[in-house]
């Protein structure tokens, strides 16, 4: 039996277009074991995906070297004598654990120099591409495209998990979940979840991370944002009749799981990320300064998102169906 090792992106939603990749490997290896090394805030969603034998968690800080820790941790891993390490992060640090390891097949693509760290190399294609893409070409042999369509993500959850989820913050009913953070920045972060609160009538449940805080302050509500774990939130989002969410990675979470949504774009593209659900609705303008991927507005107008209207919003949730969903 083969033994593979997978190291996870740090952001969720990265880790959700990873999934196709995990969900070919296991197609084409399907007596292999495939282990996911993640940070903590990503190891919950990996822990959902049916194709993972076991998750892995780091334990390391975002962004630092740690040059002892990551070799600490790689001569531990290598006891469990893995085949090959696939790589998804593109930085130098993140390929020195499998290379600590003595993982005899280390691939991934090249990124910052990782010749050596790596002994199987991809090259990254041209511009933007689908990120889903992107990881998926991992499966295959370098030079070999992977098959489209790419399957999509999808996550496991227990309907009674949730029904006790839902019960320990007072929920009950139909609810409609907002999103109205995004990690990456302002840009992303569409300013009219207020006015749209008012229009509906189920209940509102707001989720995101601490640094949402400010976002969801101004909008009527259930305010749940930084209080929930991220397991909790996938809950909540399973059972939600529906998801209005940026692009963050909760509307990955939301894609995953088969509800309904409507995800809004304005600094960042529907063609890179998209929300990859039969039951995603797409808004994006896309004027003529869309994309430009900044965290802050460089022209100060804002219209990318500013000038998706409220009424737009609810004549795509008319049109949103739930999706396949995967429970356990």
């Amino acid at each position: 039996m083969s033994r593979l090792l997978v190291v996870a992106p740090n952001w969720i939603g990265d880790a959700l277009m990873a999934q196709p990749l995990l969900i070919r490997l296991r197609a084409k290896l399907p007596g292999a074991r495939i282990e996911v090394l993640a940070p903590p805030w990503v190891a919950p969603v990996a822990r959902r995906m049916a194709e993972v034998d076991e998750v892995i968690e780091a334990g390391l800080r975002h962004g630092a070297l740690q040059l002892g820790a990551r070799w600490r941790l790689g001569r531990r891993l290598k006891q469990r004598a893995f085949d090959q390490a696939i790589v998804l992060p593109n930085t130098w640090k993140s390929a020195l654990v499998p290379f600590f390891a003595d993982i005899p097949v280390r691939s991934g693509y090249a990124g910052e120099l990782r010749y050596g760290l790596l002994n199987l190399t991809y090259r990254k294609a041209t511009g933007r591409e689908a990120m889903a893409l992107h990881y998926a070409r991992l499966a295959e042999q370098p030079g070999i495209e992977p098959e489209l369509p790419l399957p999509f993500p999808c996550l496991r959850f227990d309907p009674e998990k949730m029904a006790r989820t839902s019960a320990r913050f007072g929920i009950s009913g139909r609810y409609t979940v907002f999103c109205p953070g995004a990690e990456y920045g302002p840009a992303k972060r569409w300013p009219h979840f207020r006015e749209l609160a008012s229009k509906l009538d189920s209940q509102i449940v707001l989720l995101g991370s601490s640094s949402d805080k400010k976002e969801a302050e101004q909008i009527p509500g259930k305010n749940l944002v930084g209080q929930t774990t991220l397991d909790e939130a996938i809950d909540l989002i399973a059972g939600a009749a529906a998801v209005v969410t940026n692009d963050s990675g909760l509307m990955h979470v939301a894609a995953a799981t088969g509800t309904p949504q409507v995800a809004l774009f304005g600094s960042s593209s529907p063609e890179h990320t998209p929300p990859m659900s039969a039951a995603a609705r797409v808004l994006w303008l896309k004027i003529e300064c869309s994309p430009c991927y900044a965290r802050v507005c460089p022209l100060g107008h804002f219209r990318c998102m500013r000038e998706i209207s409220v009424a737009q919003v609810l004549e795509e949730m008319k049109k949103s169906e739930p999706g396949p969903v995967h429970s356990s």
